[in-house]
């Protein structure tokens, strides 16, 4: 099933939808505060779904793992993530919090069918800088114990 939402979303991403949001993206990557608005909107949105751990679930804590890594990129904290992996992501959190998009959320059932595919694509794409930057979270904690 997973694998299903991982090919929606590549077919999501090539979308002029989703091209539009990657233009906004580049935008907002530039601009602090808003982007700091859009991190709090998607991690509300992520956040208020009260499901079990299926695969939702997991796609659901990577999205909030990479919101924590822009944070961390934000304040200078983070810096070893490519500028695409950052543009992308953005794109995808933009069209998760945007309520018309292909399937529009408000359409019981199906309307966060393609949100949950286009984060499955963009997980599964980007594993390797999301892993990256879990690992820097854990190596910063060790050094903040030792430093106590």
């Amino acid at each position: 099933m997973l694998y299903d939402w991982i090919k929606k979303g590549l077919v999501l991403s090539q979308t002029p939808v989703f091209k539009k949001f990657l233009g906004r993206a580049g935008g907002l990557l530039a601009k602090p505060v808003k982007l700091g608005i859009l991190l709090t909107t998607a991690y509300g949105k992520l956040v208020d779904t009260g499901s079990s751990k299926d695969g939702f679930q997991q796609v659901k804590e990577i999205m909030q793992t990479f919101i924590r890594l822009v944070r961390a990129y934000i304040n200078g904290s983070y810096r070893q993530v490519s500028n695409s992996s950052l543009l992308v992501g953005v794109a995808v959190l933009l069209y998760l919090v945007t309520p018309l998009d292909v399937i529009p959320d408000f359409i019981p059932g199906l309307g966060l069918l393609d949100d949950l595919s286009l984060m499955a694509w963009f997980v599964n794409a980007f594993q390797k800088e999301i892993q990256r930057f879990r690992d820097w979270e854990t190596d910063t904690s060790y050094e903040h114990i030792g430093s106590l």
